[in-house]
């Protein structure tokens, strides 16, 4: 049975652990590896926070990180630490669509309920929307309006869906278009509803770490007519810099089955629509 990806932070400690003892530059090397796939994940994290993650020490972690900059794969300025345009984190949108599987895919069936032929539709360039790929042909004919390259090679294919590819600038990291020409872009446009994920939710905020990408998602938001957020649980335990808006301005917010339920009245109580995912059967 697999580990949930709940458990990626005891995972990622004994996958380091698993190497002998004695064989220091292979701990080494699967610990930065590591540290690299997180900081990809995240786009941006604290110095000290991976400290944390890690159990190991700041001077340690500088010099995982020294490594990992000279090499080219993330930039440290000022205790950040921040994922690098560059070839090798052009898979970070791939490691990123391996967290939380299952409850991406549960949350991306719901949300494909709320799709009604012949809308047009908003959908950024997250790993949860991403999942939504496989109900969009039976939802048909749609408008599919999208930053996110890897979400237009998927759905070329697909018939009856009408494809508006938004430009701007290409960053590798998430493999999207963002920034203020894409921004302007989405600007010109209406459509009936928007899907999007963000990387946290603080205070019933949600939260992303790249400005630019807040830019583009905000852009969608504005204008759609109806706003669906997807978010798994691990979301409400993160922190990013940059906020975009409260959770209650949304028309519904989709999370998976491990929210905690107190969670979930919780937000229900303050006026949000949270809709809870149900698990997919994996027969």
């Amino acid at each position: 049975m697999e580990l949930h990806d709940n458990q990626n932070l005891t995972a990622e400690r004994s996958s380091v652990d698993d190497f002998p003892s004695d064989s220091r530059q292979a701990r080494q090397i699967a610990r930065r590896q590591l540290i690299a796939e997180a900081v990809m994940s995240e786009g941006t994290m604290r110095i000290e926070d991976l400290t944390d993650r890690f159990g190991i020490s700041l001077m340690t972690v500088h010099r995982d990180l020294d490594d990992l900059e000279s090499r080219g794969l993330l930039r440290k300025t000022r205790g950040v630490v921040s994922a690098a345009p560059t070839s090798y984190v052009e898979s970070s949108d791939v490691y990123r669509s391996t967290r939380q599987s299952v409850e991406k895919k549960a949350i991306a069936a719901a949300a494909a309920t709320f799709i009604e032929p012949g809308q047009a539709i908003f959908f950024d360039d997250s790993t949860t929307v991403l999942q939504m790929i496989p109900h969009i042909s039976s939802r048909v004919p749609l408008t599919a309006i999208t930053n996110s390259l890897t979400l237009m090679n998927a759905l070329r294919g697909v018939s009856d869906v009408t494809l508006l590819g938004l430009g701007g600038q290409f960053h590798n990291w998430c493999n999207a278009f963002v920034g203020p020409a894409t921004a302007a872009e989405i600007r010109r446009l209406r459509a009936d509803q928007v899907f999007l994920s963000v990387s946290a939710i603080t205070d019933d905020m949600v939260f992303h770490q790249s400005p630019d990408m807040v830019e583009a998602k905000r852009a969608m938001f504005e204008c759609a007519r109806r706003r669906i957020l997807l978010v798994d649980h691990t979301k409400f335990e993160r922190r990013a810099l940059h906020g975009m808006c409260r959770l209650d301005e949304f028309d519904a917010v989709i999370v998976d089955a491990n929210m905690p339920s107190a969670e979930v009245l919780k937000l229900k109580s303050r006026g949000v629509n949270v809709v809870v995912a149900p698990w997919q059967s994996t027969a």
